[in-house]
């Protein structure tokens, strides 16, 4: 079993790698820098989370089972189902805490209240086999050849910069749904912009307080500022 420094090294590693991934894919798409995730700085926790449970499960059923094509198939199988529960678990605890949908997977198919779908679930999947079989061995060498002592101070440091991030990360997105549930047309453009980093890193993204279109604040976020409409949805219960 690992030891609290080594989870907490390779949570901050795979955190980093999964924010990375994430970032490059949507900067490609949107042609600019996009800082993706719910954190303001370079970590996205739900791949260190989803990391952690992989290894940890790899390196259980790796003793009980032997290095076999039939551990690596079960834990394939519960990885998948673990990470995917923890997905949904993250998709609800963010719209129940921050009345936001900050992802929705309800236009693909086999999806549930568009958390999770069959699709992402399989791309954990293969991100699974791809950890286990080529990026895990590197980083676990990596993490071992660090000295106890040196791992100590990087943990204390690591998870003081991990809580002042997620406090800050959550200040501002409780401001962010405190200012859409008050947006009105006379609401100042710079408080707009302030959030665009935000609607880049989740473009579908849903407010439920005041169902403001997106595409109107967006409007705002690439300077056309000519006409901003308002429209407002039904009051979702």
């Amino acid at each position: 079993m690992l030891c609290y420094d080594d989870i907490m090294l390779f949570f901050t590693i795979y955190s980093f790698l999964g924010w990375a991934l994430e970032s490059i894919f949507a900067s490609m798409n949107k042609r600019e820098f996009v800082n993706r995730g719910f954190l303001n700085g370079f970590l996205c926790p739900i791949y260190g989370f989803g990391a952690i449970l992989t290894v940890q499960f790899s390196s259980l059923l790796s003793h009980l089972l032997g290095n076999s094509l039939y551990m690596l198939g079960l834990n394939l199988f519960i990885t998948v189902i673990s990470v995917t529960i923890l997905e949904y678990i993250t998709g609800f605890l963010l719209e129940t805490i921050f009345n936001c949908r900050w992802w929705d997977y309800s236009n693909n198919k086999i999806n549930l209240k568009g958390y999770i779908c069959l699709k992402f679930s399989l791309i954990w999947g293969l991100l699974t086999i791809i950890l286990i079989k080529l990026i895990h061995p590197f980083i676990f060498k990596l993490v071992a050849a660090i000295p106890v002592s040196y791992k100590n101070i990087f943990t204390i440091l690591l998870l003081l910069y991990f809580l002042i991030d997620l406090t800050n990360s959550v200040y501002d997105a409780l401001d962010l749904c405190n200012f859409i549930s008050n947006y009105t047309s006379n609401f100042p453009i710079k408080k707009i912009k302030k959030y665009k980093r935000f609607f880049n890193a989740f473009p579908g993204l849903i407010i439920y307080y005041s169902k403001i279109i997106n595409k109107d604040i967006r409007s705002v976020l690439n300077d056309k500022v000519d006409k901003i409409k308002m429209e407002f949805k039904t009051r979702f219960l």
